[in-house]
Order: C-alpha cells, then structure tokens, then sequence
C-alpha cells in the first residue's frame, strides 16, 4: 500500500503558465499506483486560477477544498467556497467550473477524477475545444469556428 500526506505535498509550477494561471501543483495519483483515478492538489496564491472557465466530456471531477476560501464561477453563477466543501462537476455544460482565489490567503483545492482514455474540454470563454488522448504532451487545441464539414477532405 502506497501513501502520501496531503499536508506534506511539494508543489510543481509550469515554466510556461501565463500570470492568472501561475499555481503549484501535485498530481499525486501515480504515487499511490491509481490508475483508473486522478488526483491533483493545487495552490493558489491571490489572484491566480487553476485554468480558464470550462467543462468536459468523457470525465467527470470533484473539487474539495482544502484550504482557503476560491471562488467557484459555474454555469449559473458564482459561490464562495469554504474549507472541507465538495463540489461535482458533470459532464458537459452543467459541469462547466473555474476556480480562483481572490483572497490574500492561499487556497489548496484537491481535484479529483475518472480518467478516460480520451477526454475532450470545451472553453466557452474562448471558443476553443481541447481533445486529450492518453498523454498530456498529445493534447489537441483548436477553435470551434474552424469546425469542417465532416466529408472535408473526403472526396
């Protein structure tokens, strides 16, 4: 049996990550062997957000708040959330969510989820749709206003 310590978490930080998105992250799950699960800690310091406001097919996620107080935008609004709060976010519009903190205080958010072999993100903000083979370097971003007919390229 593997375990970790929430608490003790070293967290990464993506080179790239424009500020708004700068937050540290372990994605723990592999050290625990999961497989058909994934896990992730994040930590937002003030003013930054886990990504742009979004929802999937094909995965389904929850996000428990460990500590802090984020603001959670979803599809009918905003909430404040507190310490030991969970929230599930469906598949498809309905599950449509943005984390960010906006307070002083820093946040960490455990998100949890399925992981499918290919899942795919819409953005509802930008118009872009993600496809995510199995792999993070295969993932595929494009607009909607570039959607083809589906015999393009065909005949």
């Amino acid at each position: 049996m593997q375990k970790i310590n929430l608490d003790e978490l070293e967290m990464a930080y993506g080179a790239d990550d424009p500020d708004g998105y700068r937050v540290g992250y372990n994605r723990f799950g592999p050290q625990l062997g999961a497989s058909a699960m994934g896990a992730t800690v994040y930590e937002l310091n003030e003013g930054q957000s886990i990504c742009p406001y979004h929802y999937e097919y094909g995965c389904e996620e929850w996000a428990i708040v460990l500590r802090g107080r984020p603001t959670l935008r979803h599809s009918n609004g905003e909430d404040l959330l507190e310490p030991g709060d969970v929230v599930c976010f469906p598949e498809g519009p309905d599950g449509a969510h943005k984390l960010t903190n906006h307070a002083a205080e820093t946040v960490r958010v455990m998100l949890l989820s399925d992981k499918p072999g290919l899942a795919a993100a819409v953005y509802p903000d930008s118009g872009k749709i993600g496809i995510f083979p199995p792999g993070e370097e295969d993932k595929i971003m494009v607009r909607r206003e570039s959607a083809v007919d589906y015999f393009d390229g065909e005949l």
